[in-house]
């Protein structure tokens, strides 16, 4: 007669979460509740499965991946043409906020560029994979090839040395343009490998394992970026940005980076969005 695998019976980045935090001694009861609450795990499955993981060798854990990074040791980084200000950091999920990462001639100058280009903002679908308009993303933007302009090629080389990341491993830029009642409700920019559609996003560089915001405009009133989970909310300034990890250093997905852009109120909001992949992106 075979028993079945409490642990096996969950999905392999759930498996690499209690690894981790076991190997991190954080408490078991505590990490059955995180499990029910944001798994929506059965109780008694969480236990065995981390009672079943406890009793293993945690000598040989899978190794840390790189990943994305903005070093905040000091106020402000240098990059090879602009010394970018760190006004915010948060180690798990990391979050960076960053002043004065583009000027504001590039900020006017992104958004001429595109105001043409702009078409209802689409979010991918989960079985297919194929770009759909959706209610719970209401506003307009373009999508743009790397280096489609010296402009673009200039951001973008200034954001690889920011993050210590190949900029061939990052998607074109996106501008999106919010107007008053334009939101995009929570949200998460990793895919979901149990899911075909993703499956299909992942082909093409792998996980997106980092997102950058960047602010094109002020917004007068509304308009966050905010962290459900963390009860934080990032203030659109224009030329600064958030970043933050889409995954652990497992590669599994980080749940605590759920996120929405939030109703504009007042004014007009204009963002470029940065999507860094683990591996090139053709």
């Amino acid at each position: 007669m075979t028993t079945t695998s409490a642990l096996a019976a969950l999905p392999h980045e759930w498996q690499l979460w209690i690894n981790t935090n076991l190997g991190r001694a954080c408490d078991p009861c505590g990490m059955a509740d995180v499990m029910v609450r944001e798994g929506h795990f059965d109780l008694h499955l969480a236990r065995m499965a981390i009672e079943e993981a406890r009793r293993k060798d945690f000598t040989h854990l899978p190794a840390l991946r790189k990943l994305p990074e903005i070093n905040s040791a000091a106020n402000s980084v240098a990059t090879p043409d602009r010394r970018v200000d760190i006004l915010f950091t948060l180690k798990s999920p990391r979050i960076v906020v960053v002043g004065n990462l583009l000027s504001d001639d590039e900020c006017d100058a992104l958004v001429a560029y595109t105001e043409e280009r702009l078409q209802r903002s689409p979010v991918v679908a989960e079985g297919d994979g194929e770009s759909r308009v959706h209610q719970h993303r209401t506003s307009r933007g373009a999508m743009l090839q790397r280096a489609e302009t010296e402009l673009v090629a200039r951001i973008e080389a200034r954001l690889a040395a920011l993050t210590a990341w190949p900029a061939e491993h990052g998607e074109g830029l996106q501008v999106l343009r919010y107007e008053k009642g334009n939101e995009y409700r929570p949200h998460y920019d990793w895919f979901d490998p149990a899911l075909a559609g993703p499956r299909r996003h992942m082909e093409r560089g792998g996980q997106r394992n980092a997102t950058i915001v960047m602010y094109l405009s002020e917004v007068e009133q509304g308009g966050a970026t905010s962290f459900p989970e963390l009860g934080m909310q990032v203030q659109p300034k224009k030329g600064g940005a958030v970043f933050f990890a889409n995954t652990d250093g497992y590669g599994a997905p980080d749940r605590q980076t759920l996120h929405a852009g939030e109703p504009v109120v007042k004014g007009v909001k204009f963002i470029a969005t940065k999507w860094l992949r683990e591996r090139p992106y053709v």
